[in-house]
């Protein structure tokens, strides 16, 4: 699929080159957007062992949360050098709304609605879960020589049927449910959900940095074979608790155990200077495990990747876009994500290529020498022939289904139907904040996205009552 053309910002001027969301978004607080990136142009040529695999996710970290994406008041310096050192990816999206649909897409690299586990949306309760039969990333890595770990959030099933560790990865260190009280680790449902494997582990300190302490402990060891590491922070989703909220911890758990089921949603708290306070957290944390990685003398030959899992909840910065987590409109689904590879490819770079979760799975099957399950085909395009060897990515459909609302984007155009049930149609290069339906005007491209998202459902589960 050929590369939109899109016109420069004004912080571009020096020669990069941005996708149409990060002109938007490019405040005047965004001190740190990257005034010397130039569009991505594959390092051809070299050669290198198979990377490691840091894959770091982000938990509802909105499109402009950072400031390398154009939050006015959040400082991310971290992450903003992490994308001065790889890729930044302007047209980036997750694989879904919500955090376990998204979450089964990565792990599988399918369409959430090849199992009956990515039906929900997101996952509630001990019925359904990632089948420990299906074929994941790791499990394929694994079978072609990688180490595997998960390290924080799983939210694709619980205990006993339901687990990484039945899923390919051969360490687990985390919470299985949605959310969880950073002090006491107290679920929605007031279990205790902090675990080693399959067993409980005590640790009342804060969980975002716990999960450094232990990623930073994983990339320092001294591995004998090439791993992959899923650091799947919980951070910033609420509660909205930062490091030494103690007092708003001790209430938040006096409510869960006097049976209010609503506490963790933390509805009557959270500001926009807390949430701040969240991310600029997580990316301290980042921070920490990437220089445990330096110190491992393992950055050259490591694939870093950040992303969230879906776009921002209710303080998130999201402009120009409009729409929140939960929705199939661009704030819910297009998401921040960096690429690192100091091996392999070039810093400095951004790209506007259309690209989302599923592909990441193709792309770090290729890269790790592992071959997709014949029976389990892809739903996901392997980027490892254009990011190494400037490979045009081939013409192909970015497809969303959520209960409610659908859309599918091809090139600069997306189809989407939201629960007004009335068929819309945005250029997004032009609009990003999908305001002029042009709809009424592009008939015949209208009905042939909407005709090529109803060939792709009718391959998907139903949704049930």
């Amino acid at each position: 699929m050929p590369t939109p053309r899109i016109p420069l910002s004004r912080r571009a001027l020096g020669g990069a080159a941005v996708g149409a969301a990060a002109v938007g978004a490019l405040g005047a607080g965004a001190g740190t957007a990257q005034a010397a990136e130039r569009p991505f142009r594959a390092a051809r040529g070299r050669h290198s062992r198979r990377p490691n695999i840091l894959f770091i996710l982000g938990d509802d970290l909105g499109w402009a949360d950072l400031s390398s994406y154009g939050s006015p008041h959040i400082r991310t310096p971290n992450l903003d050098r992490l994308a001065r050192q790889g890729v930044r990816f302007t047209n980036a999206y997750s694989g879904s709304a919500t955090c376990s649909p998204t979450r089964f897409s990565l792990y599988t690299g399918r369409f959430p609605g090849r199992t009956k586990g990515g039906l929900a949306e997101p996952i509630a309760d001990k019925s359904v879960g990632l089948e420990p039969t299906h074929p994941t990333l790791a499990s394929r890595l694994r079978d072609a020589g990688y180490a595997t770990a998960l390290i924080g959030k799983w939210h694709c099933g619980y205990l006993p049927d339901y687990s990484p560790t039945r899923s390919g990865w051969d360490e687990f260190f985390g919470n299985f449910g949605g959310a969880l009280e950073y002090y006491s680790k107290l679920g929605l449902g007031g279990e205790y959900d902090l675990y080693e494997g399959d067993a409980q582990y005590k640790d009342l300190r804060y969980y975002t940095r716990i999960l450094t302490e232990r990623a930073s402990e994983y990339v320092a060891r001294d591995h004998e074979k090439p791993w992959l590491l899923n650091l799947n922070f919980t951070t910033p989703h609420w509660p909205w608790i930062a490091d030494g909220d103690e007092e708003t911890s001790a209430e938040i758990v006096r409510r869960i155990k006097a049976g209010d089921r609503s506490a963790l949603w933390h509805q009557d708290g959270g500001s926009i200077e807390k949430y701040k306070e969240m991310v600029e957290d997580l990316d301290r944390s980042v921070g920490e495990v990437l220089r445990a990685l330096k110190r491992s003398g393992q950055e050259e030959d490591t694939l870093v990747f950040f992303a969230s899992d879906n776009g921002g909840e209710r303080f998130s910065y999201n402009w120009p876009l409009t729409g929140n987590k939960g929705s199939l409109q661009e704030g819910g689904i297009r998401v921040p994500s960096v690429l690192r590879w100091p091996a392999r490819i070039d810093g400095g770079q951004v790209s506007d290529l259309p690209v989302y979760t599923p592909d990441w799975t193709a792309t770090l099957l290729e890269l790790g020498g592992a071959r997709p399950h014949p029976a389990y085909p892809l739903d996901g395009t392997s980027l490892a022939g254009h990011l190494l060897r400037g490979e045009e990515v081939p013409e192909r459909d970015l497809f969303w289904r959520v209960r409610g609302e659908r859309a599918l984007r091809r090139g600069d155009w997306k189809y989407y139907r939201g629960k007004s049930g009335r068929d819309q149609l945005f250029h997004l290069s032009e609009d990003a904040r999908e305001q002029a339906d042009r709809a009424p005007y592009e008939q015949e491209r209208l009905a042939a996205l909407r005709a090529a998202w109803e060939r792709t459902d009718a391959g998907l589960l139903p949704y049930g009552p």
